[in-house]
């Protein structure tokens, strides 16, 4: 066995072997402790995470605070204030079968637990869910990206200084690290990347019939209504979309905007992102591509639309890992980037006619995990959100979805399986375990030998049941 494959394995045993124990004595003291360590050690950890995010791929400082660091300080905070009662047995009423017996609902930690963190956003999006992990009462072993090094490491000291490898651990590694794990026996498995990888994953959950949340990306389309506020559509837009240069899985993809406002569209959306990243290029306040390999596919998508008639009608001067604001025109099916989730600071404009076609084009496609309409009108808003499927859907704004702790955040179908933030990620984390008592039910009365007495009363039950 090699070397990462031992240390995996050895973090695993660690964790399984106080499974039992953390059932009886992890209760909510502990787990309340557990969570106002992690928020004392991020506050501990700040100047460093805008360092390493840096470091990784440019992150402005008040990005890294307003997407990295307050989503899980929000969620520690949501969860510490909400824990007694997520964790409160819930009384449930007796049906007409079982009169005479007390139900209840106990939600139980799964156990030993893998969260497997993406590359975007690879602070918040490993430490958010352990949040939920911890305030479920599992123990974790998290996997973070190895495409942010430095934050990779910092993770990793941060957690080594704060929890006992029984209840978190690190394993840094590539793709081994992540074969290596996904080979044990855990009892969830909490993923966030694409779908395909999130195929591998659930085939390797699969083996060991371990329970799965999995939060995958797609192509999330945006709709301008012929009535939309423009001003407010473009400030939504360009902040959802070029925030951390696109390499967010609720990005707005694509835009359809209604032809008679187009025009008008795109004056405000140029000024918009003038405003906010500049006209001269490389922008302090937008994050770099994470490496050569992604500045390279998005260059290739690109010029693959350009070649087929595609028009790019804004950019910026871009070099490397560089990459400005782009804004293309005259998409058609054939393109790449028409099929492809774009990750990047491209942004497609499309126009349209009918809304009508919008939707059956949106509804042709896998399922998104987002949704974004612009409009003012009720009945045209809620006439797309019926016709449509996806993970959420924001209404007059972008990706704010993703900060409410109230609301489940999870995909559907390709997009994902399974929700997270909030009571949702104490719910993905734990059992909820049936416990039905008896005080004086009257079923063993139709209990065998089955005389005439008894198909007489089995008689009357089903004509009183339907």
């Amino acid at each position: 066995m090699d070397s990462i494959a031992t240390t995996a394995a050895a973090a695993f045993e660690s964790q399984s072997a106080g499974v039992a124990a953390r059932r009886q004595e992890f209760g909510l003291t502990e787990r309340r402790a557990a969570l106002a360590r992690l928020a004392a050690a991020i506050r501990h950890n700040e100047a460093p995470l805008v360092t390493a995010l840096a470091a990784d791929f440019g992150k402005p400082e008040a990005e890294v605070i307003l997407t990295e660091l307050l989503p899980v300080m929000q969620e520690i905070r949501h969860a510490s204030r909400h824990l007694r009662r997520w964790m409160r047995p819930r009384r449930v009423a007796p049906t007409l079968a079982t009169l005479g017996t007390s139900a209840r609902i106990r939600p139980e930690p799964r156990g030993v637990c893998l969260i497997i963190a993406p590359w975007n956003y690879p602070f918040s999006l490993a430490l958010g869910p352990l949040v939920s992990a911890l305030a479920a009462g599992n123990s974790a072993i998290i996997k973070p990206s190895e495409m942010t090094p430095a934050t990779s490491a910092l993770i990793a000291k941060l957690v080594q200084e704060t929890f006992p490898p029984s209840l978190v651990t690190v394993i840094e590694g590539g793709v081994d690290a992540s074969q290596a794990l996904l080979e044990l026996p855990f009892d969830h498995i909490f993923f966030t990347g694409s779908p395909a990888v999130g195929k591998v994953v659930m085939a390797a959950a699969s083996r060991t019939l371990a329970s799965v949340t999995l939060e995958l990306g797609g192509k999330s389309p945006t709709i301008i209504g012929p009535d939309a506020d423009l001003e407010n559509a473009a400030k939504w837009i360009v902040f959802g979309k070029f925030a951390n240069a696109g390499q967010t899985c609720i990005a707005p993809d694509h835009v359809f905007v209604h032809r008679a406002v187009k025009d008008g569209f795109l004056a405000v959306l140029r000024n918009r992102i003038a405003k906010a990243y500049g006209t001269a290029g490389t922008s302090p306040h937008l994050a770099r591509i994470v490496n050569d390999r992604h500045a390279q596919r998005l260059s290739d998508l690109l010029q693959d639309a350009v070649g087929k008639g595609a028009q790019v009608t804004m950019d910026s001067p871009s070099q490397g890992r560089d990459l400005g604001p782009t804004l293309i025109e005259a998409l058609t099916p054939e393109m790449d980037i028409s099929s492809e989730e774009i990750f990047g600071p491209i942004l497609p404009i499309i126009a349209y006619d009918n809304i009508d076609e919008v939707i059956d084009q949106i509804n042709a496609r896998p399922k998104p995990l987002a949704l974004y309409v612009f409009a003012k009108a009720r009945p045209q808003i809620d006439r797309i959100i019926a016709a449509t499927s996806s993970g959420s859907v924001g209404v007059n704004l972008t990706v704010a979805q993703f900060t409410h702790t109230g609301l489940p955040f999870g995909g559907v179908n390709t997009s994902g399986i399974g929700a997270a933030h909030g009571e949702y990620g104490f719910r993905a984390f734990s059992h909820e375990r049936a416990v039905l008592t008896n005080h004086f039910s009257a079923l063993p009365l139709v209990f065998p030998p089955y005389t005439a007495r008894v198909k007489r009363l089995i008689g009357l039950i089903k004509r009183f049941l339907g």
